[in-house]
């Protein structure tokens, strides 16, 4: 669900026979859920982290590489790895500034972390694990913390807006008029 912070949720699009206390609690409970959300892209990164330390020790707990590359077939090489992760990382980078600069709410941090966790493994299984796991790392680390911030910006810009329609309404009774040039 991709939605502007300049539109208003469904809920609060037809305000004519709502009254002011409705409206009030409705405009409290949207900045309760950015507050919420806000918090999204972190803990995405901290899933990232445990996944690392996991890729850190080894994966210990699965298989050796040798085991699942029998029963699977031969893993791609490190080189061919590499590439497609710097494709990707390239790829989420201007993805999230486009987002950004769009104003587009997108939950993706947590599609990131299972990319991410998809180049350990393929790196762990073409036995390269120990030599690319900072550039995994490295490449997680960038596009989980731009994608944090893109998240928490696209809040605030959002908890702003419905702060700003909250004194309106206490003010005059009434939320302000739509201001968006998109039409509903």
């Amino acid at each position: 669900m991709e939605q502007s912070i300049n539109n208003r949720p469904e809920s609060m699009n037809d305000t004519a026979g709502d009254s002011p206390a409705s409206l009030r609690q409705g405009l409290l409970d949207e900045i309760k859920r950015l507050r919420r959300f806000s918090n999204r892209g972190l803990w995405a990164f901290s899933l990232f982290l445990v996944v690392s330390t996991l890729a850190w020790r080894g994966f210990s707990a699965l298989p050796s590489p040798e085991k699942i590359a029998a029963s699977l077939g031969a893993p791609p090489s490190t080189q061919a790895i590499s590439l497609v992760l710097v494709l990707y990382t390239f790829s989420a980078i201007i993805l999230s500034l486009s987002r950004m600069m769009a104003g587009i709410q997108h939950r993706s941090s947590f599609c990131h972390v299972g990319y991410l966790s998809v180049f350990y493994l393929f790196y762990y299984l073409a036995e390269g694990l120990a030599d690319n796991y900072w550039a995994v790392f490295g490449a997680g680390f960038t596009i989980l913390c731009m994608e944090s911030y893109r998240i928490w910006n696209f809040c605030k810009e959002g908890i702003s807006k419905k702060n700003e329609q909250l004194s309106f309404l206490e003010r005059n009774g009434r939320l302000p008029p739509d201001d968006s040039p998109f039409p509903q």
